[in-house]
């Protein structure tokens, strides 16, 4: 079996980082996670992940301007945007910059997990994991 798929959850509410993290890794998977946009940037830099979940809202740096960010030194990780709105307006702007899909924090953890399948179903990189 090769190497467990890694997720970074990027998000400043343990209260739901740590379930899903838990759920995650219930689901095979190896999960790290970093509580602001700023941390998300140094992690991918210094060990990529194969998938992000990145936060709309957060403090110090938000989920859009961190995605610009990473879109600068990486154009091919795949990142699922977390939003507590379905309507959020700043999840409209940033499809531009390549997301793999929103995944709402009323949604339950199974939508998450469908959104990762269909990355790895569809991701260059990842279909040979």
């Amino acid at each position: 079996m090769g190497k467990l798929i890694s997720v970074l959850l990027v998000d400043d509410e343990s209260d739901y980082t740590q379930p899903m993290a838990f759920w995650l890794k219930s689901k095979g998977y190896d999960v790290f996670s970093v509580t602001n946009g700023q941390d998300a940037i140094t992690f991918i830099k210094e060990t990529p992940p194969d998938i992000v979940f990145l936060d709309i809202n957060m403090p110090i740096m938000d989920g859009p301007t961190t995605l610009r960010k990473i879109r600068e030194f990486n154009a091919d990780i795949p990142i699922i945007i977390i939003s507590a709105y379905i309507d959020d307006p700043r999840a409209k702007g940033i499809t531009s910059y390549g997301i793999s899909g929103v995944f709402y924090k009323g949604s339950d953890f199974n939508e998450g997990l469908t959104l990762i399948e269909a990355v790895l179903r569809t991701h260059k990189n990842l279909k040979n994991k």
